[in-house]
């Protein structure tokens, strides 16, 4: 019995020790939630948003079999809600947007480095959040349902796009009538939106704090 509780402490200490500190997370949520403000052209309500999604995520990793997991398609999902359809497919396009995190020789990579080299550069101030925000978003149900501001709802429709999931969007409250399907697999794996709607003339207005779907 105690060298069943001694490697079990021993198991517990290994996983800790791969766990990122808050503040190692933070800062680097921080960083990575800048750059995709600037090539995404978040707005501030967006940026905010996906700090939090980005600071849940590192803080749920405890070691390389997590980066990839559950928590990963569980920021691929929150993001959804957050980001427009064009916004969404840019961020699959960009890898280390896409999958921010690598594990080599038992340390954390952080991608984003490997396109921003200048750690200390940041584009924009700090998200409003980022003073008081302790994480846990992510471990709510559909907690950033309807953020995208259109009033959509995304509904999972079964595995087949290499990341574990597929999303549709279930109906439209934009005013035009235009929905938003996953057409199937593209840039490496993320989904390819399209809009449902016939009337090519018609212009999706959905918001998001004042960002609007291209």
């Amino acid at each position: 019995m105690k060298k069943i509780f001694t490697l079990a402490m021993m198991m517990t200490i290994a996983i800790s020790a791969n766990a990122m500190s808050f503040t190692q997370a933070k800062n680097e949520a921080l960083f990575l939630s800048d750059k995709m403000a600037y090539e995404l052209n978040l707005t501030d309500a967006q940026y905010d948003a996906v700090y939090e999604i980005n600071l849940d995520y590192f803080m749920s990793i405890n070691g390389h079999n997590d980066l990839y997991g559950s928590w990963w398609n569980r920021r691929n999902t929150d993001l959804q809600f957050v980001l427009t359809a064009y916004q969404y497919n840019k961020y699959v396009g960009l890898s280390y947007f896409y999958r921010p995190l690598s594990w080599s020789a038992g340390n954390w990579t952080f991608n984003v480095y490997s396109h921003y080299t200048n750690k200390n550069h940041f584009y924009k101030g700090h998200p409003s959040v980022f003073a008081n925000y302790r994480g846990g978003n992510n471990k709510k149900a559909n907690h950033y349902a309807g953020r995208n501001g259109s009033g959509s709802t995304w509904r999972n429709t079964g595995s087949n796009n290499g990341s574990g999931s597929t999303w549709r969007n279930t109906g439209s409250h934009n005013g035009n009538g235009s929905t938003w399907r996953n057409t199937g697999s593209n840039n490496g794996g993320g989904p390819n939106w399209r809009n449902n709607d016939r009337n090519s003339s018609s212009q999706n207005s959905g918001h998001f704090g004042g960002s609007r779907r291209e």
